[in-house]
């Protein structure tokens, strides 16, 4: 059984009613998701978000907001994650983009589009963190803080 919870960052991009999803091959499956990924080492959680999307999508995403942080166990793997997804601006790729090796697809999926395919989505972490995006939920950025241990020492030997 994993000790860890992995740490994973999403985007919550809406043009006209329509969400960006990839289509994506995981675990032996294609299933749907937002853009997302992990945050990897010496990274921040906004500067993760905007390589994900990009890396997935070819959208260069400005996150303007913070819709949630879920936390999720697959009963099935018994891994957990640990999601932040933000909304915020995309623009379209210039051109055809390269993308992630396991993305099949890029897709513009309406929500009930999404319902009838439920059981094809990554996570219930996708549609919950739809839903909450369409209800309002949205936190501002500077809730997050990524710290920096020489700043921190800085700032505690100041107090």
């Amino acid at each position: 059984m994993p000790r860890s919870i992995d740490v994973t960052v999403a985007a919550v991009i809406e043009r006209d009613e329509r969400f960006l999803l990839v289509e994506e091959r995981a675990c032996g499956q294609v299933v749907f998701n937002q853009p997302a990924g992990h945050l990897e080492p010496d990274e921040s959680l906004l500067e993760a978000v905007v390589r994900e999307t990009l890396e997935e999508t070819g959208y260069r995403f400005e996150p303007h907001h913070l819709v949630g942080i879920y936390l999720w166990k697959n009963e099935a793997t018994g891994a957990s994650f640990l999601r932040v997804t933000f909304t915020g601006a995309a623009a379209p790729p210039a051109g055809a983009p390269t993308l992630d090796d396991g993305i099949i697809a890029v897709h513009w999926l309406t929500r009930n589009q999404l319902l009838g395919m439920r059981h094809q989505l990554r996570s219930p972490m996708v549609l919950r963190s739809i839903d909450d995006y369409r209800a309002g939920l949205r936190y501002p950025l500077d809730c997050l803080q990524t710290l920096d241990a020489v700043a921190a020492e800085a700032r505690l030997a100041r107090s």
